[in-house]
């Protein structure tokens, strides 16, 4: 429960930054980015950042620029919180996103949705006493 719940006051903090713009990156500013989720190591000195750039097909450069500036968002991090160690982050895109729409898109195929189709409920069987 604790990893759960310092990788989620560890994503909240670096919600807020990137979507203030304090970064001065002008990529950054120009993009919409989404803190999907951090994990943490179970030392806590490591956290997991998975990050989606909504809007824009740039996400190799996006997780690049973010790596340029996380030694200011540790610091800014660090101030947030209050553990006895700051992790250090590592960016990594998201992919989730990206099966989750591949799944769909199987979902949606002719041939599986005809089997995902919802059939009416098979009728009760009528009690014997409601023959008489």
């Amino acid at each position: 429960m604790r990893l759960l719940r310092v990788g989620e006051q560890v994503r909240a903090a670096l919600a807020e930054l990137v979507g203030r713009g304090d970064l001065r990156d002008d990529l950054l500013d120009r993009s919409i980015i989404s803190i999907s989720e951090v994990r943490m190591s179970p030392d806590l000195r490591h956290a997991t950042v998975f990050v989606k750039p909504l809007a824009t097909g740039n996400d190799d450069a996006i997780v690049a620029a973010l790596d340029q500036h996380k030694g200011y968002l540790r610091g800014e991090v660090a101030r947030r919180m209050a553990t006895k160690y700051t992790p250090e982050l590592h960016f990594r895109r998201d992919e989730s996103f990206d099966a989750g729409a591949r799944i769909d898109a199987i979902l949606r195929q002719p041939r599986i949705a005809r089997d995902l189709e919802v059939e009416a409920p098979p009728k009760a069987l009528a009690d014997e006493d409601d023959l008489d």
